[in-house]
Parts: C-alpha cells; structure tokens; sequence
C-alpha cells in the first residue's frame, strides 16, 4: 500500500469512528400558534353578524391552528351562510368541519382552521348514558372534531370540542372519558396531540383531574398571562375555555384577547412541539 492509499484508509477509519461515537442530534423543536376560540355561531355581543373580525382575529395573531366551538353551517339565523368556508376564504387557511347537531335547515357544531392541510378529519359523537331517574332527551348531543394536520416537521393530531354547558357533571364527566378514548385509539404513537375546546368546567371540575389523570397538562399553567378568564366576553369572571397538551410539548407564552367579537374572549398559546 502506498504511502498515500495509507493515509486515505487511515483518514477514512477516523471518520467512521467519529461518527459511531457522534451523540444524535436532538429532536427539532418547531413553533405552533393555537387559537381557541368559542365564536357563537359568528354573532358578537350585539348579536351583529361578524365573521369579518373573527378571520381578523386569526390574521393579526398569526394563528397558526384554530380551534372554533359554536360554528354555524348554513342556518337560518346565519343567512344561511357556510361559516366554515367563510372564515377558510377570509383566512386562506384550510378547514374541517364537525357536525354535532342539526338546526335551522343547517348544522351546527365545531371547526378547525389550519395554517397547514388538514390531512383527515372525522366528528365522533360524544355519547352518555342517563344517570338513574334521567334521560338524555333535552340534552343537546356533543361531539369532538379530530383531525391530522401536516405541518411542518411532522403532523400534528388535533381534538376540538365543546363540553355540555348545563350545571350537571354527569354529561361532561361522560363526554371528556369519549375524548380520551379518542385520544387513545384515533391517534398514531409518538404524534403530538392538542385537546382544546369551550369545556365548560372550572379549573376545579373533575373534568380536568380526568385530563390530568390520562397524562395532559393544561397548557396555560406556567405560562399564561394573567387569569385566564374568558367569559362573559364584557366582563369575563370564569375560566371554562381550555388547551391541553402532552409529551415533549411546552408552551411558551399564553394569553386571552381583549375582544367583544364573540360572548367568549379567544384564547392564544405559543406553543414548541418537538
């Protein structure tokens, strides 16, 4: 062997070892704006029509998935207007639509505008049983929306639902045990996973000791901003708008809007995915 050829293996054979020896680059972090947002089917406090504002919204926070409870789909007291294909023309973004219950010629449930394509979606009802001496004949039936969005770096999973609004924990207790499930069984492993919604629960409610339990965190804590107090919109004095997250993601800042768009103030997380 040359004296040439020598120092080529020998430079060849040090690389090598370097990079069996090399520690793996961490995981890439990626930053996701999360948008929560019960719009009452596009009416602000004066019952005015506004979908307008409501896509200005998304717009100025650079929102970047958008979570919508209350979203009207060509109902008599919208128009009738598709308020999903609205807000996706007004924003540009890509959207899904769940449909929870019929009313007024149309339907009416929750939405998701993503920055990002929406790979699949599906609405699954969110189905209770009558406690003893009960019916579940003037309950209004809920649903979670699940969706895959492919942004970048990998795709995300996304559940958006709205929790039952009555007094009585019997129906939320049931429905967010249907969204873990969900959760369990409709998302791949390793996939982040976002559960938000108007859950019309207080911080207290078992509704979140149930979150907690199936390993999410409630995202505001640690990095929110203020009370989180999110209605009513003109003087908001309860918290009952949320964002779970799990695994490896942290938010980095959170925060309500200050609006009157809706009776619900939206809600903004920065969030890192990793």
């Amino acid at each position: 062997m040359t004296p040439l050829a020598r120092t080529l293996v020998l430079a060849l054979a040090a690389l090598l070892a370097g990079c069996a020896t090399a520690p793996p680059a961490p995981p890439a972090e990626r930053e996701v704006t999360v948008m929560v947002y019960n719009i009452r089917a596009g009416k602000d406090l004066a019952g005015g029509e506004n979908l307008p504002r409501v896509a200005e919204l998304v717009r100025g926070t650079g929102a970047d998935l958008v979570l919508l409870q209350e979203v009207d789909r060509n109902t008599q007291r919208s128009g009738p207007a598709d308020q999903p294909a609205v807000l996706a023309r007004l924003t540009g973004y890509s959207v899904a639509f769940g449909r929870t219950i019929g009313f007024q010629g149309g339907d009416f449930g929750v939405a998701l505008l993503s920055r990002w394509p929406i790979r699949r979606d599906t609405l699954i009802p969110l189905l209770v049983t009558a406690p003893p001496g009960r019916t579940t004949g003037n309950r209004e039936q809920r649903g979670v929306l699940v969706a895959v969005v492919d942004a970048p770096g990998g795709p995300i999973a996304v559940l958006d639902t709205h929790l039952d609004h009555t007094g009585d924990d019997a129906w939320r207790l049931q429905e967010i045990a249907t969204v873990l499930q969900v959760a369990r069984t409709a998302v791949e492993p390793g996939m982040p996973v976002l559960i938000g919604g108007d859950l019309n629960a207080r911080p207290e409610n078992a509704v979140h000791e149930q979150l907690r339990g199936a390993g999410f965190r409630d995202a505001w804590e640690g990095c929110g901003a203020g009370d989180a107090m999110t209605f009513p919109a003109s003087a908001p004095d309860r918290r009952i708008d949320y964002l779970y997250v799990t695994g490896a993601t942290r938010c980095e800042s959170a925060r309500v809007l200050p609006s009157d768009a809706s009776d619900h103030r939206p809600l903004v997380f920065r969030l890192r995915l990793r």
